[in-house]
């Protein structure tokens, strides 16, 4: 059995979980569809979405190592 530690879902992920970073993203979106943000918002929020997308990227790439691990380790079982 695989125990989930509270702080493996930050690991690289700054400022929050996959979830709440995804979240974030998505309210970004919605204000730049929107027209709320003047031009220089929108691409301040533009660079804070792309970031928080590498580290979305970076977490799911480390997740996915782990679960290849687990399951070449089963095999070798």
């Amino acid at each position: 059995m695989v125990k989930r530690s509270s702080s493996s879902n930050s690991d690289s992920l700054v400022g929050g979980s996959y979830e709440a970073k995804v979240a974030e993203i998505e309210k970004i979106i919605a204000r730049i569809e929107a027209g709320e943000l003047d031009l220089a918002e929108v691409f301040e929020q533009f660079a804070a979405a792309v970031e928080s997308l590498r580290q979305c990227e970076t977490f799911l790439q480390q997740r996915q190592q782990q679960v290849d691990l687990l399951i070449e380790t089963l095999k070798d079982e």
